[in-house]
C-alpha cells in the first residue's frame, strides 16, 4: 500500500507486479495505499517477460552498485524494487541493466542492514524525480 501511495505521489503510471506478489486489493494494503489504488494501475504480469521486451533502461536496487546519488538518471525507466527478505530474484537480476543502491551515511555507528523495500521505493523514485 506504500508503495502504492509514493508511486502516485511521485507520478508513477503503473506498477509491475510479479505473480507472487501480496494482493494489492487485500484489506491492509487498500489502508495503507490511502486512496491511491484508484489513480495507480497495479498489473500482475510476467515480470520476466516484460523486462525482456523493454525498450527502457530497467534500474534495479541492490546492497551493490553504483551510488543512486552519483547515477545521471534518464527521464524514463523501469524500477525493480526486490523483496525484503530476499531481493531481487536472479533471474530478474539478469534483465537489470544499471544496478543501483542508496549509501548509508551511518558511519559504522549502526548495524542496520538495510532499508525496507517501502522506503527505499521512496528514496529511489525522489532521486529519479529530482533530476528531471
Amino acid at each position: 500500500g506504500t508503495i502504492i501511495r509514493l508511486a502516485d505521489w511521485f507520478g508513477v503510471d503503473y506498477i509491475l507486479c510479479s505473480n507472487n506478489t501480496v494482493d494489492a486489493y487485500s484489506p491492509k494494503v487498500i489502508q495503507a495505499c490511502m486512496g491511491s489504488i484508484s489513480r495507480v494501475k497495479v498489473v500482475y504480469c510476467d515480470l520476466q517477460k516484460v523486462l525482456l521486451d523493454a525498450d527502457q533502461p530497467v534500474y534495479g536496487a541492490f546492497m551493490e552498485g553504483n551510488n543512486i546519488y552519483k547515477e545521471a538518471l534518464p527521464k524514463n525507466g523501469i524500477i525493480v524494487m526486490g523483496n525484503e527478505g530476499n531481493g531481487i530474484s536472479r533471474e530478474i537480476e539478469k534483465l537489470v541493466t544499471q544496478k543501483i543502491h542508496i549509501p548509508s551515511f551511518a558511519n559504522n555507528r549502526t548495524t542496520v542492514e538495510s532499508l525496507n523495500v517501502a522506503t527505499a521505493t521512496a528514496v529511489v523514485l525522489s532521486e529519479f524525480r529530482r533530476k528531471l
